[in-house]
């Protein structure tokens, strides 16, 4: 697999008054396309700071960001959304649906921003709306939609313009179970079908063994990296021991 984000030394540093506070600390990091990359830490570890900065949303102090093969540190502010554009798309906890636009017309937008617009945009909405699940609420307003559903048009949005890179920050946050394995099972199957690359910061334990690999991040540092596949062999071991030493010992209590 090929890195879509490429992350060499970058550090934030952020300013207050005469205090300097680090977010993040000498971060290397890849996430490659066909990857479910899910960021894991407690709240202010620097998860957002690093998924913003993948994202050029905001620049490092120091360190290299590569997106789809652009370096992104060098280029000026006013290039930036271009590549934001092009290349990303944008999931969050919070919908941020347009409440007076349709299902469809909230695609559109996104659409519109990428030049395509028209049947062409409406075409391509309906298209994306059907990959989620949703082609009977194109003309639904977000005050109709369930939370699930919301979630589900936001995702459609982001992929308006098929972009390489899918960041998400805590999508499953305000969902059910059902409801959130449902969404993270669309994010996985652009990973692994359309082989884009997926990031997502998350604190929902619910939808761990769904991903590929976890990174976990303190005090602005990475400090585990565990590929989910192997943890959950490891899990699965280790309950097949316990539950072997039980019957072990109920043999020999019986005997």
């Amino acid at each position: 697999m090929q890195p879509a984000i490429r992350v060499r030394g970058v550090s934030k540093v952020y300013s207050e008054g005469s205090m300097r506070v680090s977010a993040l600390e000498e971060i290397d990091l890849d996430v490659c396309s066909g990857e479910v990359l899910l960021l894991m830490g407690p709240s202010g570890s620097g998860k957002t700071t690093l998924l913003s900065i993948m994202g050029c949303i905001l620049r490092p102090t120091s360190g290299s960001v590569r997106v789809a093969g652009i370096e992104t540190t060098t280029m000026s502010q006013r290039d930036l959304p271009a590549v934001r554009l092009q290349h990303i798309g944008f999931v969050f906890q919070a919908f941020n649906l347009f409440p007076t636009l349709t299902v469809s017309e909230n695609v559109e937008v996104a659409l519109d921003l990428k030049g395509i617009r028209g049947q062409r945009a409406r075409r391509q909405a309906r298209e994306l709306l059907a990959e989620v699940g949703l082609s009977e609420k194109v003309n639904t307003l977000p005050a109709d939609l369930s939370g699930g559903q919301k979630q589900r048009v936001a995702l459609a949005r982001a992929l308006a313009g098929d972009p390489e890179v899918l960041l998400a920050d805590e999508p499953t946050a305000a969902l059910d179970s059902h409801t959130g394995r449902t969404v993270m099972q669309l994010m996985c199957d652009l990973a692994h079908q359309r082989d884009r690359a997926v990031a997502i910061v998350t604190h929902d334990n619910r939808i761990l063994d769904m991903g590929d690999r976890i990174v976990r991040i303190e005090d602005g540092r990475i400090v585990a990296t565990q590929n989910v596949q192997g943890l959950l062999s490891q899990c699965s071991s280790q309950t097949s021991n316990t539950h072997s030493e039980s019957a072990d010992a109920a043999y020999t209590g019986a005997v």
